[in-house]
């Protein structure tokens, strides 16, 4: 592999066990995955007061931070898929890490705000989820 190339099957999500000290562990099965990092954008936009009939120009600053994580493959039957279903059933929050190659970990309380099983005749029973943060999560770079 090329100098910087990172694979992405090394994006992961791993959930946490919520034990002290918690262990963190992947999500197995997926097979597609993104992580999105994005702001709204705040309109600070003034005509001048002083040529109010002149060209305006368009500012902003930036807004709410948010951070999304998205995956979907093989559903894997374990212990930790057993934990990571009782926090989706339950609609509550759970620590969780993401981890970005070449950039850091993103960790903190995530969220699934959508989940869905899907399956044909043959192929293996997938999943899909969305997970967004719950609270501040806290980065640390790739060492």
């Amino acid at each position: 592999m090329a100098d910087g190339q990172q694979l992405g099957r090394l994006l992961l999500i791993k959930i946490g066990d919520g034990a002290d000290p918690e262990v963190f562990t992947n999500l197995c099965g997926l097979k597609t995955r993104s992580f999105n990092m994005s702001a709204n954008e705040v309109d600070t936009t003034i005509p001048s007061c002083t040529n109010p009939g002149g060209p305006v120009q368009k500012t902003s600053r930036p807004g709410i931070a948010n951070r999304t994580f998205t995956g979907s493959g093989n559903f894997v039957s374990s212990s930790a898929s057993d934990v990571f279903m009782n926090h989706v059933r339950a609609s509550e929050a759970f620590n969780a890490q993401v981890v970005v190659p070449g950039d850091g970990t993103y960790q903190g309380s995530w969220m699934v705000t959508d989940f869905s099983f899907s399956g044909d005749v043959e192929p293996n029973m997938e999943f899909s989820a969305t997970f967004v943060a719950a609270d501040v999560l806290t980065f640390t770079p790739e060492a």
